[in-house]
Order: C-alpha cells, then sequence, then structure tokens
C-alpha cells in the first residue's frame, strides 16, 4: 500500500496530536512562508525548469507525516450583498426591474447560487436534479438528472446567460477535523462543472471535472471564470511501525525530488460530442512567487455561456499559490489565501490534554513552537480581455480575512479588513485586534492602514460602501465601526456603536440607512435568536440604531451565505429563511418576511412550506426554505421539496409547485 500526497496531507492533524499525545512534547508546526507585503510573481519558462524550482520548494516544505497541511474541504463562507451597486442602493435608488437576482456583492458580477431567474423561468438545482418552471403557468417544464442518485447529496450552484446554464458540483470528498479525530468523508474526487442547453427540453453539452478543490466562480456578461485548487499528486512511502521522525521526513523527500512534473500539473478532464479528453495545465501557462511552497496551486478556467459548447483545453492558467476566498468586480478577480490553522501544544478547544505518563529516563521538555504571524495573501487577474485572465500581481495583509465581504476595490485600490492573532480553536485571544489595510489595486503595494478595532474581538461582518467602510468585531458586545475611506493613505474611525449581539451581515437600506442580519446575544455574549438591525449611518462620527427585529430561538442560513437574504427597496421588503428551535432540536424552517421603513422594521409574516412524509419515518419532514425572490407581486421562496408562490402584501398563498 501507497499513499498519495493528498491522504497523507489528510491525515496530518490526526498525526500531529497523536504524536504530540504519545511523546508527551509539542506539535510541531509544519514550515511556512513568512511573506512580505510584496509578494512578486514570474512564470516558469519550460516543464524543466518548473520541476527543477518546484520539487525543491515541496521537498523543503515536506514533514514526516506528508506535504502540506489537512485540507478542509467544503465552500468557504459565501456572502453576498443585493444586485445593484452598493452606493446606489444606498441612496436609496429603485429599480425598474420587476424580480429580484441573486443577491451579489459586486454590480455586474453574478455569483453561482441553488436558483436563478430571468423573470421568466426559475431554473434551480437540487438533489442532482436540474429543474426549469414556467413563471406565467406555475409549471415543471423540464427536468434533467445531472449526477447519479447517490451522488445527490453534492452540493450544487448554478450560472446563468440566456439559454445556456453553468451548473457547478463541488468536490466535497475529503478531511474535515473534528477536535482531536479526523474525519475522512466519502465524495468525489473533485468538482464536476456542467454546461447545460436550456432552448427546450434541458440536454447536457460538455461537463468537466477537475483535479482538486472547486473554491469560487464569477460571471462577468456571459463570461465565466471558475476558480479550483489542487495539491501535488505525488505517491509518498507508507511509514513503518516505530520509525523515526527523522527517517520519515528524509523518504517523504526523497518521493517528492524524485516525482515527475506532472504530479504538480492541474489535471481536468472534459466531455463533449462523444470525446472525452484529459488534460493539464501547461507548464508555460503557471507563475510562481520568489518565495513559495510547492504545495498548492490555483488554477482559473474560463468558459464563456454565450459561445462556447465545450469547456476549453487551452483556457486554465495556473498560480502556485494557496486560495480559499474569491472576490470579483467587472475588470479584476481576486483570489485570497487565509492563513492556516496551526496547532497550539496540546491544547484542543482551549481545554488542555492530558500528558501522558512517560516512564523510564525523563526527557529535556522541547522547546514551544513559535506561532508564525498570521498573513493573508492577494492574487489579481485582470478579466478585462475576452478569454484567458492575465495573471497581474500578488500581495498580503497581516492577519485572516472573514470573506469576500472583507476586499473591496475603489478608485484603484483595494481594501482589506482582517483581524490578527485570531487563530485558538476556543474564538478569539485577547490580543487579537483588527483593522482596514489599504494596499493599490494595479501593484497590491502597501498605501495606507487603520488597526486597532475591536481588541480581544474578531471580525463579524463587513461592508465596504463608496468612500465609507463598517467593521463589526464582536465577542460579548457588537461595536459597529464606521471609518472614512476619502484618503486611501490615512483611513481613519469616525464612529462607532456598542450594542448587544452582533451581524454577520450588513446591506445597505436606503439612504442614510444600513441592515444588520445577526443574533441578540446575552450581556455574557450567549446568543439568544435571528436578529434584523436597522441602523442611522448618515452621520458617520455618530451612528445609531434605528430599529431592531428580534426572532427568538431562531437562526437564519443568511447569517453565513447572504445569497439567503433579500431586501427589495421598492416595497422595503426584507426576506430570509429561518430556522427555529426548542432546546438542541430544530422544530421547522420558514421564510421571514419584513418591512423596513425609515421608523423601523415591522414583521409582514413567515411563509412555510408543507412538510413531507418519508418512508421509514415516523413524522413529516419539514422541507426547509433555501431562498426568497420577488417576482412581480408575489413571492417565491424555495426550498428542495419544491416552489411556493405567495401574494408579496398579504402572504397569502397563490400556488404550490412540488418537486416530486
Amino acid at each position: 500500500m501507497r499513499t498519495s500526497i493528498r491522504t497523507a496531507g489528510a491525515i496530518a492533524l490526526a498525526g500531529l496530536l497523536a504524536t504530540a499525545c504519545s511523546e508527551g512534547r509539542a506539535a510541531e508546526a509544519p514550515p511556512r512562508v513568512d511573506l512580505t507585503d510584496k509578494v512578486s510573481l514570474v512564470s516558469y519558462t519550460s516543464c524543466d525548469d518548473m520541476l527543477n524550482d518546484i520539487r525543491r520548494k515541496t521537498a523543503e516544505n515536506a514533514t514526516p507525516w506528508g506535504v502540506g497541511g489537512p485540507a478542509v474541504y467544503g465552500r468557504a463562507f459565501s456572502e453576498a450583498a443585493d444586485a445593484m451597486p452598493a452606493a446606489t442602493a444606498a441612496k436609496g435608488a429603485v429599480s425598474d426591474q420587476s424580480y429580484s437576482t441573486t443577491n451579489v456583492h459586486e454590480a455586474g458580477v453574478d455569483e453561482p447560487d441553488l436558483v436563478k431567474t430571468d423573470g421568466q423561468r426559475v431554473i434551480t438545482v437540487s438533489q442532482g436534479l436540474l429543474r426549469v418552471v414556467d413563471i406565467e403557468s406555475r409549471r415543471v417544464t423540464g427536468t434533467l438528472r445531472l449526477v447519479p442518485k447517490e451522488q445527490a447529496w453534492a452540493q450544487a450552484d448554478l450560472l446563468i446567460s440566456g439559454n445556456r446554464a453553468l451548473v457547478l458540483f463541488e468536490g466535497v470528498g475529503g478531511m474535515i477535523p473534528l477536535g482531536a479525530m479526523a474525519k475522512v468523508m466519502p465524495g468525489p474526487a473533485g468538482p464536476k462543472y456542467v454546461l447545460v442547453d436550456l432552448s427546450g427540453r434541458p440536454k447536457v453539452l460538455s461537463t468537466m471535472t477537475a483535479d482538486g478543490m472547486h473554491v469560487d466562480a464569477r460571471q462577468v456578461g456571459s463570461t465565466v471564470r471558475i476558480v479550483v485548487r489542487s495539491q501535488p499528486n505525488i505517491t509518498l512511502p507508507p511509514p513503518k511501525p516505530d520509525m523515526p521522525e527523522s527517517e520519515l521526513l528524509e523518504r517523504n523527500r526523497k518521493a517528492v525530488l524524485a516525482a515527475p512534473v506532472n504530479a504538480w500539473l492541474p489535471a481536468f478532464q472534459i466531455k463533449g460530442d462523444g470525446v472525452t479528453r484529459t488534460d493539464a495545465v501547461k507548464c508555460e501557462k503557471i507563475s510562481h512567487p520568489a518565495e513559495y511552497t510547492g504545495t498548492s496551486m490555483l488554477t482559473v478556467h474560463t468558459i464563456d455561456l454565450a459561445a462556447d459548447q465545450t469547456f476549453s483545453p487551452d483556457s486554465p492558467i495556473s498560480v502556485a499559490a494557496d486560495g480559499d476566498t474569491v472576490y470579483g468586480t467587472a475588470t479584476s478577480l481576486y483570489v485570497t489565501s487565509n492563513p492556516r490553522w496551526w496547532l497550539r501544544p496540546m491544547v484542543i478547544d482551549d481545554m488542555p490534554m492530558p500528558t501522558p505518563r512517560v516512564t523510564g529516563k525523563p526527557r529535556k521538555p522541547a522547546p514551544t513552537p513559535t506561532t508564525p504571524p498570521e498573513r493573508t495573501e492577494v492574487h489579481r487577474f485582470d478579466i478585462t480581455a475576452a478569454g484567458s485572465p492575465r495573471y497581474v500581481d500578488s500581495g498580503s495583509v497581516p492577519g485572516r480575512l472573514l470573506n469576500q465581504y472583507s476586499l473591496s476595490e475603489s478608485k484603484g485600490n483595494l481594501r482589506v479588513a482582517t483581524t490578527s492573532n485570531s487563530e485558538t480553536f476556543g474564538g478569539a485571544r485577547e490580543t487579537s485586534e483588527s483593522g482596514v489595510y489599504v494596499l493599490d489595486a494595479a501593484s497590491l503595494s502597501p498605501v495606507g492602514s487603520v488597526t486597532g478595532l475591536g481588541k480581544g474581538e474578531r471580525i463579524y461582518s463587513v461592508r465596504f460602501i463608496g468612500d465609507v467602510g463598517y467593521v463589526v468585531t464582536f465577542k460579548q458586545t457588537d461595536p459597529l465601526y464606521a471609518l472614512d475611506l476619502r484618503n486611501p493613505a490615512d483611513p481613519k474611525v469616525t464612529g462607532q456603536l456598542k450594542i448587544s449581539g452582533y451581524s454577520a451581515y450588513l446591506h445597505p437600506g436606503g439612504e442614510g440607512r444600513l441592515l444588520g442580519v445577526g443574533q441578540e446575544a446575552t450581556q455574557s455574549g450567549q446568543t439568544i435568536g435571528t436578529q434584523i438591525s436597522l441602523f442611522d449611518v448618515s452621520d458617520p462620527a455618530s451612528p445609531k440604531i434605528v430599529s431592531r427585529f428580534l426572532q427568538e430561538k431562531s437562526g437564519s442560513e443568511a447569517e453565513w451565505d447572504p445569497h439567503a437574504f433579500v431586501y427589495w427597496p421598492q416595497s422595503g421588503l426584507a426576506m430570509l429563511p429561518l430556522q427555529s428551535w426548542g432546546g438542541d432540536v430544530i422544530e421547522g424552517s420558514s421564510a421571514l418576511v419584513l418591512k423596513v421603513g425609515d421608523g423601523g422594521i415591522d414583521k409582514v409574516g413567515l411563509i412555510s412550506h408543507p412538510s413531507k412524509t418519508v418512508q421509514g419515518s415516523f413524522a413529516p419532514v419539514d422541507q426547509g426554505i433555501r431562498r426568497c425572490m420577488v417576482i412581480g407581486d408575489a413571492i417565491w421562496t424555495v426550498s428542495d421539496g419544491g416552489l411556493k408562490v405567495s401574494d408579496a402584501t398579504s402572504l397569502a398563498d397563490r400556488a404550490w409547485i412540488p418537486f416530486v
């Protein structure tokens, strides 16, 4: 039996813990490149050039248990905002469009989601099935199974352009750290992307499967850029019982230094027109920084939904770097890499682990390893031209960012909000603090910064609107900071507001207004239910709370995925899915509909879907609502069980479209 580098990385956490416990000493962190603020990248000139360099870099970062840290599979928390430009929405402008679209971060940059509409059709993907629903007749007019039923659990999202849909299935197999254990989850080897023709009965035009993990995708016009992260496919020798770590490390390094170049080249397979083609990114299309580990590749694939019948084998470009968060504008695609979680010696979930009894000659205490400072790498691609993007530059900032809303490009600068010293299993360190860093978007060189926000806390939400930024930090109370960003070289905090609870998502709510979606909390920081807050931010020096709505004993998907939040300024309606619980048990789900006005927030009501009886269960199964949409004078809600149409004013039922 031989162990691949991916498997070795997947068991690295368990190996670190087991070794630390068995030998009664601290677990050593794997080597790490300490990035400077500026990172220069160059392209490989040939495969020989690439192989000689990347072998050496990867070998330097090998450990006795593998190469690289444990990979956490699954999408990073995806955050989004309304489809209107943020500054326009903040001024209270109203669109003439009669239907809501996916709640996205930047105007004109679409993001994948489980449902899309063009005002005539609703297209959904759920449990491996794509469905097309005609809005006028309220009937399912087409279905298409995209993966076998045994893979129907795989997470999938959609992007559409005209009569084309791109379905993105995430590769969710891999290792998920669970405390001191490492659980290996079954699943597909990598993400799968399916191009579908919607012009008649839905049919598959082509598919692409990629070697690695789906990070995210963005669409500008009809062009989609897909970001995939991969690790080298190197076979490592299995460890022998009682083998010293020095020998394990030496064996792994020898395996790396003997690996062929295609072990690092990101591979993919394209099926279309009855032909299957397996390919990999060309060496000449791979760039690398002056300092890098060789343990990860970022690849960007491009497809034009208006023109292409299949995926192009010549479109992908790669960077020898890591990445887990994607932010896009109309002209730029940014991919950032958060620092990896580091194990603190003998501590899990902030509880000391029992020290094993050691017999025989006492050992000298091992030195405590120093945790490298947290830094977030930022990589920028130019997407102004058709076809493949152009790699521009890289840089880094201190700390860890929360999600894509921690990034915002404006007037030639990139603003980045991060929390430093936050990497513990039990929450923010007492020494943690947050800041906003401004980089020149062309070179990603430092321009200015403001730090010292929320000491002892971490960032829970960020929103940039024009020259103003809003940052929420939390531990027991919720400071909302307002920042003046007009001078990029000297950003300033202009005001702050402390209230109980926190906002996990911030959304423009009209002229001088800001909406917050999160949780109310006790003075000790214990959450008690979903809270929607309306802030008056007309005076950045003195933000105020206008109104707060609390739904006790509930939570909302919108807290971690703002695609689930809709604000419709034409009528002032705000909608989000809600899960209610009693004790530790989820009791049911619904869609919460609120009316937001200058004077406050009022509850309109709740929308629920019929429960479904599943064979073998003792009670009807609740069909959790995931998304809400406004189409004309109706609210459409989406669950795995079907679509419900409700009157936008009274919430009276108009139609139920079951997914049978």
